[in-house]
């Protein structure tokens, strides 16, 4: 878009006899654009969209970290925002994860190529399944080996330590071994913070578990 000022330029250089060429190279500007101003003889007035506030907007960093944590059903997340003060409907919601949710599910990538038996990567997803008639939350524990993307699969009713120390020796058991190094996106029952130099602080019994070389994924940039 031409400013005011460059407007009344742009007629000023062609008072002065400049080619429709020479202003559009000495601005910078394609010569349509050029000759469009030209032909007119007073600039538009500048128009200001203001944006009315959503009932969305308070809780859109929570949405986001949700589908970060693995879980897309707008369903679930409709009830969470629900419980802390949403008044808006589903639709809004829905359009508002509708863009997101490509990255979000592509997020468990290959990070690199990793020779047999060295790496697998570890995860958890979320869904919400018809029990009886009534909505259940599910959890999904996935282990994939980065070499040949062999994937071990459990559905569990929590994240639980013990869940998850049960599912990897089921994992490691289906695998028939374990690989030396694992990445995990910095879940909580794994490390339960970080020190003063941004190490992980690792969980004392899930340490005790695993006792071989893991990785634990830095947190996101913001």
């Amino acid at each position: 878009m031409i400013r005011n000022g460059e407007f009344f330029l742009i007629h000023e250089m062609r008072k002065r006899g400049m080619y429709i060429t020479q202003i559009a190279e000495e601005l910078g500007r394609d010569r349509k654009t050029i000759r469009k101003w030209l032909e007119q003889t007073e600039p538009k007035s500048y128009q200001r969209t203001v944006t009315k506030p959503s009932k969305l907007d308070p809780f859109k960093d929570y949405i986001r970290s949700r589908m970060e944590e693995g879980c897309i059903n707008a369903r679930v997340i409709f009830e969470e925002i629900q419980s802390q003060g949403y008044t808006g409907g589903t639709t809004q919601l829905r359009e508002f994860m509708k863009p997101l949710r490509p990255t979000f599910i592509t997020k468990a990538t290959v990070r690199y190529e990793t020779p047999p038996g060295y790496q697998a990567q570890v995860d958890w997803g979320k869904f919400v399944a018809d029990w009886n008639g009534r909505p259940k939350r599910l959890y999904a524990f996935v282990m994939v080996l980065g070499y040949s993307r062999m994937m071990y699969v459990e559905f569990t009713e929590d994240e639980k330590l013990d869940t998850l120390i049960g599912c990897h020796l089921r994992a490691f058991q289906y695998f028939g071994g374990r690989p030396e190094v694992i990445l995990y996106d910095n879940m909580k029952t794994v490390v339960t913070g970080t020190d003063d130099q941004g190490h992980p602080v690792w969980n004392e019994r899930f340490s005790h578990f695993y006792q071989r070389r893991v990785i634990i994924d830095p947190p996101a940039p913001e």
